[in-house]
């Protein structure tokens, strides 16, 4: 059964890594993301309805790199316009609350915000 999704999401013009969280080894890049969802952008297609153990490896204001763990089920995967890419989307539930961060984070960061005038 195919599932069409329109959920808003916020696209990443700079991309940020994802992992497998138990290998470390880099799946592909995050095309973009919401509470609900990601795009994973890959040198391979992956596997529909397949559950996946995820990492983000993000900078903290301290300097350090912190992990972002996540479970996410993979919900369609199509070659990219791109040759020799391929565009993934993933369902997320139950996001852990530094997921939450990061998605308000970016928005926060990539959304614009109008200037208030003084009266």
């Amino acid at each position: 059964m195919k599932q069409n999704r329109h959920i808003e999401r916020h696209q990443l013009p700079y991309f940020l890594k994802v992992f497998n969280r138990f290998t470390d080894r880099p799946m592909g890049y995050l095309g973009n993301i919401s509470l609900d969802g990601m795009l994973l952008i890959s040198q391979l297609p992956l596997l529909v309805g397949a559950k996946f153990e995820l990492r983000l490896k993000v900078p903290g204001q301290d300097g350090q790199l912190h992990f972002i763990d996540f479970d996410a089920s993979c919900q369609w995967s199509r070659e990219d316009v791109t040759p020799g890419y391929y565009d993934s989307g993933f369902s997320i539930s139950a996001p852990p609350h530094e997921f939450t961060e990061l998605v308000e984070s970016l928005r926060n960061y990539f959304s614009f915000h109008p200037m208030q005038q003084s009266v």
